[in-house]
């Protein structure tokens, strides 16, 4: 195995790169960042639309995610890779069908994350920023989801570990990812695909492990973080009982005379 890495392990990372396409670990990582990239903003609207209460947003999330959910990743890659183009006269590359297809697919799951940190916050939050007078956008971007997005910082990242799985699917379209390069190199050798795909069991291990430790780490830095800082008062309820207090105070017999 250790001469197959020595040997070959360039195109297993790189692929053809710098005289040929990039391929390899490198564009499974490079597809993985850019669909996470696209996906977040992706899940974090279905996620407030579904928690909204307007029922035509809800309705057509729902939709959207029994849908998707109920739909095997390889299937909707066939759809968008064969079906899409025929639909609307665009061929798509390889790169560009897996990019659209993980991005449907993972936003349908990454939304259901983000809603379930952005329902679990404390209905006083809102209450707080409606008494102080701010509006629902505001109240939203700038109360909720900042906390929000902070607590399902974990659940992203295993989101990412999954992302980072599912590309392995683009070896059936010819996606020129880090599978289909280690199919390559078992074509050429032909006589160890034992070796060929236990070094690919190890990258998919070395790189999935590494992100799963950091999220680890991190939901624990968090919850360390949660428990030493101190819940403050809200800003809110110290106006509204120190108006209440003057009130009281004027409208005593002593405030009259």
């Amino acid at each position: 195995m250790l001469d197959i890495i020595w040997t070959y392990g360039r195109l297993l990372l790189l692929g053809g790169y710098p005289r040929g396409p990039l391929g390899g670990l490198a564009m499974t990582l490079v597809l993985s960042a850019c669909c996470l990239a696209l996906t977040f903003p992706l899940a974090t609207g279905v996620a407030l639309a579904r928690a909204s209460r307007r029922p035509t947003l809800v309705r057509a999330c729902v939709v959207y995610l029994y849908a998707v959910r109920a739909m095997p990743l390889l299937l909707l890659i066939f759809w968008v890779y064969y079906v899409l183009p025929f639909a609307t006269g665009i061929t798509l590359s390889p790169f560009a069908t897996m990019l659209i297809s993980l991005t449907v697919f993972q936003s349908a799951y990454l939304s259901e994350v983000i809603r379930a940190a952005v329902e679990a916050l404390p209905r006083g939050q809102r209450d707080a920023a409606a008494a102080l007078g701010l509006g629902y956008w505001v109240t939203t971007f700038r109360v909720v989801l900042p906390q929000a997005l902070v607590n399902c910082i974990p659940g992203i990242l295993n989101q990412f570990v999954l992302l980072i799985k599912e590309t392995a699917l683009g070896y059936v379209i010819t996606f020129n990812e880090i599978t289909y390069s280690a199919n390559q190199l078992n074509n050429i050798l032909l006589v160890k695909p034992i070796e060929i795909f236990a070094v690919l069991a190890l990258s998919y291990f070395v790189v999935c492990s590494g992100l799963s430790r950091c999220s680890v780490l991190l939901e624990r830095r968090l919850s360390l973080r949660a428990a030493r800082t101190p819940m403050p008062a809200p800003r809110a309820g110290l106006r509204f009982r120190a108006l209440l207090g003057r009130t009281r105070q004027a409208c005593s017999p002593q405030g009259e005379n």
